[in-house]
Order: structure tokens, then sequence, then C-alpha cells
């Protein structure tokens, strides 16, 4: 269950690597295909704070690559943890501030990898 749970966290900070991509150098292309209902002429006067959040979804997904990188399985669940925990709570404001969506992509992958670690670890 192990190498499952790693892969989980190896998928969401592939999809937070993603995130901080499009955000900081893909606003204005990519991120008008992926939020749609975002006003187009708002997004490059926007671009400054897109690259902003997309750094701190850097942050998320170099914390959980980190948290693979723990050799000691107690402390790897722990970073695991607190960067999956900081990812549901993004994604649950994301998903009451800009698009309900986001709580499917964000949140509730990293509720189901919170529960294995917790269910699963010894």
């Amino acid at each position: 269950m192990l190498l499952a749970i790693k892969i989980l966290i190896g998928l969401i900070a592939f999809i937070h690597l993603y995130i901080m991509w499009f955000e900081m150098f893909a606003w204005e292309t990519r991120g008008r295909k992926v939020f749609r209902s975002f006003p187009k002429e708002l997004f490059g006067q926007t671009t400054a704070m897109a690259a902003n959040q997309g750094l701190y979804n850097g942050f998320l997904a170099l914390g959980l690559l980190w948290s693979l990188l723990i050799s000691d399985q107690t402390w790897m669940y722990n970073v695991a943890l607190f960067f999956l925990g900081c990812v549901a709570v993004a994604g649950i404001y994301g998903a009451m501030t800009v698009d309900k969506k986001i709580l499917f992509v964000q949140t509730i992958p990293a509720l189901i990898t919170i529960g294995l670690i917790f269910f699963f670890k010894n």
C-alpha cells in the first residue's frame, strides 16, 4: 500500500506542477482554457497575480515531492500529511471562491490520500 500512497502523492504533486506552469508561464493561453468563466479581458491584467498563485502551487508540489525522498516512513507520512492538508484546504477555498471543479481536482485526491495514509500507516 505504501507504493500506492506514493503514486498518489506523486500524481497530486504533478497536478500542482501543472497548475504552477500554466499560472506562471501560460496564464494568457492555457489559463483561458482552464478558467473559461473568468472574463477574457482580465487575463492580461492579472498575469502577476496568477504567477504568484502559481508559485504557491509549486511550493505545494515540491513539498509533496520532498516527502517522497524521505527514507524514514513516519517522517515521510508526516511531511506528506502536512502538504496534503494544505492542498485540501486550498482546494476547498478554491471551490468556494473560484470554481467547484477545484474540489474534484485538488481536494478529493488529497483527502483520499490522507485517508489511505491514516488507514495503512504503521
